[in-house]
């Protein structure tokens, strides 16, 4: 079995608001893997973790399975060994010759159905902003849309009578991509964890007459919190809505509570999160013997997006895929342009053994923050 030679991590900037974080590793006969660990805000606690764990994985097998990561992880600790496990996965799929969703049991899909998360890409945030959004996504062949339009909002003010102006600019950001893309499209609303109850309630039932069929995390998410949660949930699902959430969650132990209780009708772990795509598989499975859809969370890089898709495809429960749109051309440049485009809203895996892609040295060297490498630079050139 071959062992990990030399780790390295850098930070890429991708636009005003926005830094990803990737990690690759080289096994020592020269196959390297990748894994994303982005966290927007938190860079500097994320490529320590990654750096504190370098002088562990070199001399270590490349094996597909580590050990757990533990519930209670901060969440930069969680995304360093979610990143860790993305690009082992990759190297030990590599070595096979194989896509990395033959590694996780094989692929029981060849579409992968999509939405466009609009929301990082709109700067422009009214609603001829996101209006305009929309309609590029939908021209990229997108049928499901995603924006986050209450930035005005906070449970503060929610508690204290005085959030209405900031709800009704978002509805009506909300009502003008459902006019930009017409029937027979998807719009869904991420709540960005800003209400407090009686407010989502109100939320939940605006959105049903705008014909919204999904509502995100409307509430903080703690175990406290489930009942109230499954309150929302009984109000939503009368409207026809869906309620989803559980994006920031690490490791099974930390969803069971939500699992159990039906909290939400859709969980959304995020591989770069929740303990990497071993991980979210194990996921994916438990929720589909507790009658949960399945809805990964992929926001950001075109690593997590890489192994996102390559987990839905080999669990047998999938709703549908988060997908970035356009928030920058480096998503696509990064990778080489070898990103499947949407199609009718759905993708294909992408082309080639493990993850199918590698970042391209030259595109993030000119976007890079900062980065850090165990050989002196050698893993990262």
């Amino acid at each position: 079995m071959s062992r990990i030679a030399a780790v390295g991590a850098e930070v890429v900037r991708i636009s005003d608001r926005t830094c990803w974080t990737f990690l690759r590793l080289r096994d020592d006969d020269g196959v390297e893997g990748f894994g994303e660990a982005s966290l927007f805000g938190r860079e500097e606690l994320v490529m320590a973790a990654l750096r504190s764990r370098a002088a562990t994985l070199i001399g270590a097998p490349v094996a597909r399975d580590r050990s757990r990561v533990p519930p209670t992880a901060p969440l930069h600790e969680a995304a360093a060994d979610s990143a860790i496990g993305q690009a082992l996965l990759d190297i030990a799929a590599r070595r096979r010759g194989a896509p990395a969703a033959e590694a996780l049991g094989g692929a029981r899909r060849e579409k992968i159905p999509l939405y466009a998360n609009i929301n990082r890409r709109t700067r422009d945030r009214t609603p001829e902003g996101f209006a305009k959004s929309a309609r590029d996504a939908k021209a990229a062949g997108h049928v499901a849309f995603k924006i986050a339009p209450f930035d005005a909002v906070t449970p503060d003010l929610c508690r204290a009578g005085e959030a209405a102006m900031g709800i009704a600019h978002g509805f009506a950001c909300a009502a003008a991509v459902g006019d930009a893309v017409g029937p027979g499209h998807e719009v869904m609303i991420d709540c960005h964890w800003r209400f407090d109850e009686t407010r989502a309630a109100d939320v939940i039932a605006e959105a049903a007459k705008l014909g919204i069929v999904w509502v995100e995390c409307p509430l903080p998410e703690s175990p406290d919190a489930i009942p109230a949660i499954k309150r929302l949930r009984g109000l939503a699902n009368i409207r026809g809505i869906r309620l989803a959430g559980c994006e920031e969650l690490v490791g099974l132990d930390s969803f069971m509570p939500f699992i159990a209780a039906g909290a939400y009708d859709v969980l959304m772990p995020d591989v770069k999160y929740c303990g990497g795509p071993t991980e979210m598989l194990l996921l994916a499975q438990t929720m589909t013997k507790h009658g949960a859809a399945f809805s990964p969370h992929n926001p950001s890089g075109p690593i997590c997006h890489a192994a996102s898709l390559h987990v839905s495809a080999a669990t047998e429960n999938l709703d549908r895929l988060e997908t970035q749109f356009d928030e920058g051309p480096l998503f696509s440049e990064l990778a080489r342009e070898t990103i499947p485009p949407s199609v009718a809203g759905c993708s294909a895996l992408p082309a080639g053994p493990g993850l199918g892609l590698t970042l391209d040295p030259a595109v993030a060297a000119k976007a890079r923050v900062t980065r850090w490498s165990s050989d002196g630079g050698e893993a990262l050139a």
